[in-house]
This record gives structure tokens, C-alpha cells and sequence, in this order.
């Protein structure tokens, strides 16, 4: 698998848990306001961190971390994702898996192999507007097929939208939790500008968590439970 980094500890990226969290390498996405442009563009990249050297660290940490979330970049292009969660799974850990759901073969294969107990789907925003918002050609059936799947399985899961003010309006908001009717939980975070793919978006002002919270009356009949970060 391609790891680009390496979070010893962390007590957010887990809900409830602390966690270590590993960074894959590549995205088949480009959203102009990704915050991990250095795990996104080729021409950023870093050298690869060894696999056997997180197992190692994961192996020594058993008893004092409680989970492994993997991010990136998108984990479900990595080849090698199905064999690392189970490593992780055999050393006792919880396992998360964040996504950008254009892989949803993937997700139902990890899935039904029970190797990822917390999924985290990015909405990037309404289906209609995917196309511009994450900026190359994107086939809507497979971010349709995995919405269906995390919605249909038992296991925790959290879909998630990162609210840039110029990209997203409050009706493209309501129109994206409508996407996800009934959903456990829906988490909307704001954009802020650090280390963005297109460096014109370092300029942007963060959307303020009033501006998000203003939302709540309209979004909660929506989704089963509405959070903020």
C-alpha cells in the first residue's frame, strides 16, 4: 500500500477512540480546496513511507491506541487496502476507512469481509454539481451505489461535506442532505484555507460556524442526527 504519512496519535479522527492514522498516496479526485494536496498531486508526493514500519509502530502501541483510521487520498484505490485492515484488524484495532465513494465495489467488498467498522463518506456536495467540485470526470452511479450501500449496512458510518462559501450555497446543502435521506449522521465541517490543491482558495475566508449552524432547521428533518465540527 502507498502511505504518504503517518499520525501517531490522534483524538479526532476516530469518534471516541484514539487513534493512529495513516495517509494513502493518489486521488483520483481534485478538489481545488483539498487540504492534502501533498497526497493528491504527483508533483507534491513525498517518499513513501514503509508499510512494515507502521505495522511495527501499530504492533508496539496495542493497548494505548484504540483504532486506525486510513485517509487520504482516496484509500480505496490502494491495491493492498484489503490486506492492511486485516493485519490491523488481527493486531485488535478498529478500523476506519474514509472515502470519497467513487469506489463502491470496494467498500461492499470491505464490507462484507467485516474489515472496516466506521466508514466516513466526503459528499463533496450535490450530485448535479460534482463535475465542477471535484474537477475532473466522475461517473454519479458509483457515488450513488456507495451513498445506498453506507446507508443500508449496520456498522457505523458518517457522511461529511467540507463547506467552501464559493463553492456551496445553503440550497446545494440541503440539496446534498437530501441525497442521504435518514442517514445516522451527517457532519458538516468548514473550509479552512492550508496547503490547498489550487493555492487560490489559501485566500478564501472560512466559512463560520454560525453561517453553518443557520443551516440546522432546514437540514435535521433530513438526516437522522446533524453535526458541526
Amino acid at each position: 500500500m502507498k502511505i504518504g504519512g503517518l499520525q501517531r496519535f490522534s483524538l479526532i479522527d476516530y469518534p471516541g477512540r484514539i487513534c493512529a492514522t495513516v495517509f494513502t498516496q493518489g486521488c483520483n479526485f481534485r478538489c481545488p480546496y483539498c487540504h492534502n494536496s501533498e497526497l493528491v498531486d504527483p508533483d507534491r508526493y513525498s517518499p513513501l513511507f514503509p508499510e512494515a514500519e507502521v505495522m511495527d509502530f501499530l504492533a508496539q502501541r496495542r493497548g494505548k491506541l484504540e483504532a486506525v483510521t486510513v485517509t487520504g487520498g482516496e484509500p480505496t484505490l490502494q491495491e493492498g487496502l484489503p490486506d492492511f485492515l486485516a493485519r490491523v484488524k488481527d493486531l485488535g484495532y478498529l478500523t476506519k476507512v474514509d472515502t470519497n465513494g467513487s469506489q463502491p465495489e470496494i467498500i461492499a467488498q470491505l464490507t462484507a469481509a467485516g474489515l472496516v467498522d466506521y466508514w466516513a463518506m466526503d459528499l463533496k456536495g450535490p450530485l448535479s454539481r460534482y463535475r465542477q467540485l471535484v474537477a475532473v470526470p466522475v461517473a454519479l452511479e458509483r457515488i450513488g451505489a456507495s451513498i445506498d450501500l453506507l446507508l443500508k449496512r449496520q456498522a457505523d458510518y458518517e457522511f461529511r461535506t467540507t463547506v467552501a462559501a464559493s463553492q456551496l450555497s445553503p440550497g446545494d446543502l440541503v440539496a446534498t442532505a437530501a441525497q442521504i435521506p435518514g442517514a445516522r449522521l451527517y457532519v458538516l465541517q468548514p473550509f479552512i484555507p492550508s496547503k490547498t490543491l489550487d493555492p487560490a482558495f489559501l485566500s478564501e475566508p472560512p466559512c463560520s460556524s454560525a453561517a453553518l449552524r443557520a443551516l440546522e432547521p432546514a437540514l435535521e428533518g433530513l438526516v437522522e442526527r446533524l453535526m458541526f465540527r
